[in-house]
Order: C-alpha cells, then sequence, then structure tokens
C-alpha cells in the first residue's frame, strides 16, 4: 500500500516543498535531536495505526454492506402458455 498525497492540493504541496533545501545550520541547534527523532517516531506509528484501522473498517463496511444484500431470484424460463 502506498502512503502519498490523496489529492490535488497535497500533491502540488509535495512538488512545491521536495526541492527546498535547509542552508541554515544555526535553526538545528534550536531543536534537539533525539526529541524530533521521537517525535517522528510517532508520528509513524500513529500513521501506522490509521492505516490500519481504515483496511479494518473498509473490511468491516464491506461486510456489513454484502450481508445487508438481498438477492432475488430471477426466473430465466419464460412461463408456458395454457392448452
Amino acid at each position: 500500500m502506498a502512503i502519498g498525497a490523496r489529492d490535488n492540493i497535497d500533491r502540488e504541496l509535495v512538488r512545491k516543498y521536495a526541492k527546498l533545501k535547509m542552508d541554515n545550520p544555526e535553526t538545528t541547534k534550536l531543536v534537539d535531536t533525539q526529541t524530533m527523532l521521537d517525535a517522528m517516531n510517532d508520528y509513524a506509528n500513529m500513521q501506522r495505526e490509521m492505516i490500519t484501522l481504515d483496511k479494518k473498517l473498509k473490511e468491516i463496511c464491506s461486510n456489513v454492506t454484502c450481508k445487508s444484500v438481498k438477492y432475488m431470484r430471477i426466473n430465466f424460463n419464460p412461463p408456458r402458455r395454457r392448452q
């Protein structure tokens, strides 16, 4: 399963910011590296759980839909004429 932008706005933002580079080393001193890595790990775990929940929700919804469908019997043989 691919993870990425879901709509056009997100895709355009990804294209815009994919080419940006950080050339200012002073800003790296403002944030603790371990804190940043922990935050990224938490975000990745949350995203993974959201994908899992989304998958389970789709499965449950499809099961409910399938079980609530009522099929009609269709007779393909036309009735015979009485003689």
